[in-house]
């Protein structure tokens, strides 16, 4: 199967965290869309927050978010002001004090805030939202600039989850990507949050970097077992120079090809499997008690912005520049530049940039879209009754579905499919199947794997 899995493994589709993806969001989107989306919510309903903070201190060369390098902390405060205010924007438009059951804080660089301001951030959600018992608050974080003061305060105002950018522990690649973050480094962080009450860490981990081979992967996977975190993402490096300018300090020379960001991948997911953690979707590991592996037991695996997420709610919305949110009606996209996103704000406008209502079809492709992700099975006819179509609404997709099943990348039932193990790392491929928007995009995206 190698040559079929070379034929595969170089298209480039989308990671599909949402569809239609985002470059398919609409720019004529109108903020009162939105106001009547938000008002539309059921008040019972716990919804999810998303923040997002672009600042870093430091450049990686091998980042594709959108950040802002400040060294100055006069910026950061101010846009801790706008974003409270955007939090004020946001409640003032829902129908109550929503409940909230879980919150994440990512960036850029959330710990890039100093601990006064992440208190003041928490301390309007609170105010203007009503977070539940239990609630998971999570937080991302660098372990080369974390104070131990922002430790005790992450602590102090409750969160329980925090997440690392590990990346890779080797020396040469961290020289090639430029974070230089020894594990020592990585512990101290992880112990005096674990001190600090916050009980569960993620570690995040990227195959396919500049220099990278497997061995060093697997050390660096040894090591990090070895500081027992509840869940690592295993990502795969998103090599987008086209859109991410400061990849470019990256030689397209110094990256491994397709067969051996493969071969790092399977590598890094055995060493994470014999280590005791579960294999979720294509590219997450967590302990067998973390609420990810519950929800991949049980059926109830979702996919958001970040990923694998055991968050079911139907609601998510976002604050902060270039954030993302979702509701049941579709999707909004802030606007990314932080200067016109914080003058909307002023003039008492949701800064919404784009936006994507959903249409029944729609709803229907992403439902499938997200199963294949999160099951890699999927029953088409059962989500074609549940959605109002056809048992036999896929028939534009057959022949793709076909070729795949005669390639061995999956098997077929009368109504539904599966991927075959062995082909696990092309998931993203067969989900493509069922994205309408896909053919006809003038939209680069990464390799499949």
């Amino acid at each position: 199967m190698s040559s079929i899995f070379e034929r595969y493994a170089r298209r480039a589709v989308p990671r599909y965290t949402s569809y239609p993806t985002a470059p398919h969001f609409a720019a004529d989107f109108a903020q009162s869309v939105y106001r009547d989306w938000l008002a539309g919510l059921d008040p019972t309903e716990p919804i999810s927050l998303y923040l997002h903070v672009p600042f870093c201190k430091q450049q990686c060369w091998y980042c594709g978010c959108n950040m802002k390098l400040t060294a100055r902390y006069a910026p950061v405060a101010a846009y801790v002001q706008d974003l409270i205010a955007e939090i004020d924007l946001l409640a003032d438009a829902l129908p109550a004090r929503m409940p909230v059951a879980h919150l994440h804080l990512g960036g850029g660089t959330p710990t890039a805030i100093d601990p006064s301001g992440l208190a003041a951030i928490m301390a309007r959600i609170a105010e203007r939202f009503r977070l539940t018992s239990g609630a998971e608050l999570a937080i991302e974080g660098d372990p080369r600039t974390l104070s131990d003061a922002m430790i005790g305060e992450i602590g102090a105002l409750g969160f329980n989850r925090a997440s690392f950018g590990v990346q890779e522990f080797d020396p040469k690649v961290q020289t090639a990507i430029n974070r230089i973050q020894p594990p020592e480094m990585v512990e101290r962080a992880t112990e005096g949050l674990r001190a600090a009450g916050v009980g569960r860490i993620n570690f995040d981990l990227i195959y396919g970097l500049p220099h990278q081979t497997e061995a060093a992967l697997r050390r660096t996977v040894e090591q990090c077992i070895a500081m027992q975190p509840d869940r690592i993402a295993l990502f795969g490096y998103a090599h987008v120079p086209w859109t991410a300018k400061n990849q470019r300090m990256i030689p397209d020379g110094a990256l491994p090809q397709s067969a051996a960001r493969a071969a790092q991948a399977e590598a890094a997911a055995q060493a994470l499997v014999a280590g005791g953690y579960v294999r979720i979707g294509i590219d997450h590991f967590a302990r067998p008690g973390d609420t990810l592996a519950i929800a991949a037991a049980s059926g109830k695996l979702r996919r958001n912005f970040q990923g694998y997420t055991s968050d079911p709610a139907r609601t998510l919305i976002g604050i902060g520049a270039t954030s993302i949110g979702r509701t049941p009606k579709g999707y909004v996209q802030n606007i990314s530049e932080t200067g016109a996103w914080a003058r909307a704000i002023a003039d008492g406008r949701l800064p919404v940039a784009r936006g994507h209502e959903l249409s029944a079809e729609d709803s229907l492709r992403a439902h499938v879209i997200e199963r294949i992700m999160c099951d890699a099975a999927v029953d088409l006819a059962e989500a074609g009754r549940a959605f109002g179509f056809t048992e036999d609404w896929w028939g534009a997709e057959e022949a793709t579905l076909a070729e795949l099943q005669r390639d061995g990348l999956l098997t077929r039932t009368k109504e539904g499919l599966a991927l075959r193990p062995e082909a696990m790392h092309l998931t993203r491929i067969v989900a493509s199947v069922f994205d309408k928007y896909l053919v006809a995009a003038a939209v680069r995206h990464s390799i499949a794997v």
